[in-house]
């Protein structure tokens, strides 16, 4: 019987498992699937948390929903997993309890912290260290704020009572029954307190940002065992033996493994990560410099854009005000429109991320008039991905990398025809979407059969036909609506500002 990778894929809106079947050529298949949806807590503005009990307890039911489905525990040699990045936890190493809700990467609740530090002047030595601006998204400052607010976390961490990490640091604590605590080098990429060549903790940067390391896990590669499973789980021990988080997995689920190679996902945000090779780049755009992934003693790094908001925009569209009644709706509404009737959406609800930078900033809406109706919001929604992705491909240039002739994405958002057509128009390039979209949990899953030898390489085998967008649009319509979305853009950085 063929054997099954069990792919862990915890994100900020789910929980989902998905059992992958190794064939014989190689190729990784999907034969199993369970997921439950993730609830958001919002207790104050520009907060967002999480539940970090009710993630491991939603990662337990789906992986053993997962293994029921694909023929039982026999059938599975190993485990890899995917992880929404930044997200901090804080949790009682001698109970296995969280001290705290984890605070996600969303959150903007330390932007005075990194201000503060800005001001000090420590922005450069910060990013020459990890690649990383200073900015609330990245781990650090969430972790300081965590031991901070619960009372005696901090002599605690000292003490190693008290344990810090994001979320596969988490699961694989708990999977293992606290055995192991340990990360790996992609997600340690995102805290600020990881040297980016060397791939260790600094004490440099933990004394800045008031981190203990004796709290830290270990940093491990992406692909090897990080520990095992507890037999009582799931009916017998399964090595761990992929880690990365879900934007450099889904990197590896595309393949997009040499110099040159781009991806862009969209999902809550939007990440653009293209591969720059065998040693880091320093952006001057205002992109970050990240690990792609690390095998072997090998690896790729990346430069990396952050969209904060993308598909969390058309929920906003969809639940905060009602404006379309489910997501696949918003197609067809501004498909309806012949253009955007000069509307612009600018969803800075957690602040913009690059190449602006601004943690202030707020949610905007430029150019109504009379004329204006739900359709136009739903539609401007939708061109912000395209624009915003339009942005970090203009900073990826400004860096030197050549522009992109063909950008791969994936996300739930790229179901959307109108959407993607859209990017090919507003960035020049031609757009691929691959037939199979769980693109974080098939490199997870790819991770976990090379850290085990079921595979001898990275590189994908068997995989559909993309659907495929080339651009239509003619050069000065473009410019036309670049200059509107700019323009926007400036008149939401100075409201936050004024």
């Amino acid at each position: 019987m063929t054997t099954c990778i069990l792919a862990i894929d915890q994100g900020t809106t789910s929980t989902r498992a998905i059992a992958f079947e190794l064939r014989d050529e190689g190729g990784l298949h999907p034969v199993a699937i369970s997921q439950i949806a993730l609830q958001q807590h919002f207790p104050a503005s520009g907060w967002v948390e999480h539940d970090a009990a009710e993630i491991w307890t939603a990662t337990l039911q789906t992986c053993r929903e997962v293994i029921a489905k694909a023929g039982g525990i026999g059938r599975f040699s190993a485990i890899g997993i995917t992880n929404q990045r930044e997200t901090a936890v804080i949790w009682d190493a001698a109970t296995g309890e969280p001290l705290h809700r984890a605070i996600v990467w969303q959150d903007r609740r330390t932007a005075d912290v990194t201000d503060r530090l800005k001001a000090e002047g420590n922005e450069a030595a910060v990013q020459a260290a990890t690649g990383l601006i200073l900015d609330p998204y990245f781990s650090a400052t969430k972790f300081a704020w965590l031991l901070d607010a619960v009372p005696g976390a901090r002599a605690r961490a000292e003490r190693r009572e008290a344990l810090l990490g994001t979320i596969e640091t988490w699961l694989i604590w708990k999977l293992t029954g606290g055995a192991a605590h340990a990360t790996d080098a992609t997600n340690a990429s995102r805290t600020s307190l990881m040297d980016l060549k060397d791939r260790v903790w600094r004490d440099d940067l933990c004394a800045l940002f008031r981190v203990p390391r004796a709290a830290l896990p270990d940093i491990r590669e992406c692909a090897g065992e990080l520990g095992q499973t507890e037999a009582g789980l799931f009916g017998r021990a399964l090595p761990i033996t992929g880690s990365a988080g879900d934007q450099q997995a889904a990197l590896v689920g595309h393949g997009a493994l040499k110099a040159g190679d781009a991806k862009i996902t969209y999902g809550t945000g939007a990440f653009l990560v293209a591969n720059v090779g065998p040693a880091p780049v320093a952006s001057t755009s205002r992109l970050l410099g990240t690990l792609g992934y690390a095998v072997d003693g090998d690896g790729a790094y990346a430069l990396e854009g952050s969209i904060f908001s993308a598909g969390s925009a058309i929920q906003w569209l969809r639940d905060g005000v009602g404006m379309i009644a489910d997501s696949r709706g918003s197609e067809a509404l501004a498909q309806g429109l012949k253009d955007n009737g000069g509307v612009y959406l600018v969803p800075g609800f957690t602040g913009l991320g690059a190449p602006w930078w601004e943690p202030d900033a707020r949610g905007a809406v430029i150019g109504l008039t009379r004329d204006s109706t739900p359709a136009h919001f739903v539609r401007a929604g939708l061109e912000a991905l395209a624009f915003q992705t339009r942005d970090l491909l203009d900073a990826l240039a400004a860096d030197g990398a050549p522009r992109l002739g063909v950008l791969k994405v994936d996300g739930g958002v790229t179901a959307n025809a109108f959407a993607m057509q859209f990017v090919a128009d507003i960035c020049e390039v031609t757009v691929e979407r691959p037939a199979f979209q769980e693109m974080t949990a098939l490199g997870a899953a790819r991770l976990a059969a090379f850290g085990a030898g079921l595979i001898d390489d990275l590189e994908p085998r068997g995989d559909e036909a993309p659907a495929v967008w080339t651009p239509r649009m003619d050069a000065a319509e473009r410019e036309r609506l670049l200059g509107g979305w700019r323009r926007a853009v400036r008149a939401a950085i100075v409201a936050a500002h004024d």
